[in-house]
């Protein structure tokens, strides 16, 4: 209960930054909300895990961080969350609004930065446990759109990089992994000018104009190089 008698929500605090966590769960409870944090869950805990944990304080809110350590990423909790009915609130290090979008997509009532004032995450709880909006319309449609963007462009970025032949994915593997076309062409018992060839097929078919191009691509893709053998 609240120094003015007013009964405060549950509230569980889901972060692995242990000083940013305390902070809120000191400036929260000065305000009289019923706070619960969560154990930091490790590469062992389970989705279902996780979510069950967290339901089984029946909170009405939830601050969830989206890197959650050897865990990994904190996304894949929120629509589970969410249909149980509560409140979920990310808070977080990323600024990549593109992320953003697909926490709301998933059901996130608020997006925050952890770089914001205090102050700010604590006014969107108030206004959540008071039953108020917190994200605007133009503000969602926003975010969703960036998402929405990002995902065509990796399904782009992911059928070029399904052009490549095993001999040109092998040759891309090389360069991801930093080797100069002499280092990739010894390696294969074949010539400078065969690699050569083969990197000006890869930018043909990725339609990059360089080799940087051509694994930045890749990366931002989260391409994995499939474990053939070249013929």
């Amino acid at each position: 209960m609240s120094r003015t008698g007013e009964v405060r929500p549950r509230t569980v605090i889901v972060e692995d930054h242990q000083l940013f966590a305390e902070s809120l769960e000191i400036a929260m409870t000065v305000e009289g909300y019923d706070i619960h944090r969560l154990p930091v869950p490790d590469a062992a805990v389970s989705v279902p895990q996780l979510v069950a944990s967290v339901l089984r304080h029946r909170p009405r809110i939830v601050l969830l961080d989206l890197d959650l350590g050897s865990f990994g990423d904190g996304v894949r909790v929120i629509n589970p969350i969410a249909r149980a009915g509560a409140n979920v609130v990310v808070v977080t290090g990323s600024l990549d609004r593109a992320r953003w979008g697909e926490c709301v997509w998933h059901g996130a009532r608020q997006v925050l930065a952890k770089t914001r004032p205090l102050n700010e995450i604590l006014a969107v709880v108030r206004r959540l446990s008071q039953g108020l909006p917190v994200m605007d319309t133009t503000e969602k449609e926003a975010l969703l759109r960036c998402w929405h963007e990002q995902r065509r462009t990796l399904h782009q970025q992911r059928e070029h990089l399904a052009r490549l032949t095993p001999r040109e994915r092998h040759v891309l593997s090389g360069l991801m992994a930093g080797q100069q076309v002499r280092d990739i062409a010894r390696a294969s018992v074949v010539s400078e000018a065969t690699v050569r060839t083969q990197v000006k097929s890869i930018l043909g078919k990725l339609e990059v104009s360089s080799q940087i191009a051509a694994v930045g691509l890749a990366r931002a893709a989260r391409w994995v190089p499939p474990e053939d053998h070249p013929s």
